[in-house]
């Protein structure tokens, strides 16, 4: 049977040295963050179901506040607690990379739950904007959604160590762990 080499993880030295330089590659925060919403499809589709069987919800508009409530609430504890335990959810593991406090530990509670609220950045403004131009249309909503993630990624060139903005305002980094 086949086994990929063991690769040994970080010590602690190591990963205080990477998160006093630069943040780890555009392409692979980002391929982990594009991982991550595959991953979180089945957290979605899980809590919707339990939402659905417990409040007994028949049409997908009944209770879609008490829904989106809980998905907010599941979604954060799902990142909460990763990053508090290890700074990885298995998409991280996967792309080789950690969520660390600028002296290499996983973030405190009190940063891991505000860069699980501050990261809606990606989405709210652009949402907030189609939502006070009363806008309808997906294909509207879509195009401002996607030039605001964009825009939100090229303003990591310009802020310190390449980071994103929800990581500055919560004194994170996401590190390289490749060895």
């Amino acid at each position: 049977m086949f086994r990929p080499p063991a690769v040994p993880p970080l010590t602690l030295a190591q990963c205080a040295e990477r998160a006093a330089g630069t943040a780890a590659p555009l392409k692979r925060r980002l391929a982990a963050f594009l991982y991550e919403g595959v991953l979180l499809f089945g957290v979605v589709m899980l809590v919707g179901l339990v939402f659905g069987m417990a409040t007994q919800q028949r049409h997908a508009l009944q209770g879609r506040e008490g829904l989106q409530a809980m998905l907010f609430l599941a979604l954060s504890l799902y990142f909460i607690w990763f990053w508090t335990h290890g700074g990885q959810t298995l998409a991280m593991k996967t792309w080789h990379v950690r969520l660390v406090r600028h002296d290499g530990l996983p973030p405190t509670l009190l940063q891991a739950a505000g860069r699980a609220v501050l990261s809606w950045l990606w989405f709210a403004p652009a949402l907030a904007l189609a939502w006070v131009a009363q806008w309808h249309h997906g294909k509207s909503i879509g195009g401002l959604l996607a030039l605001w993630m964009v825009a939100y990624a090229i303003l990591s060139f310009i802020l310190p160590h390449r980071q994103f903005l929800h990581d500055v305002l919560c004194r994170t980094r996401v590190i390289d762990t490749r060895p």
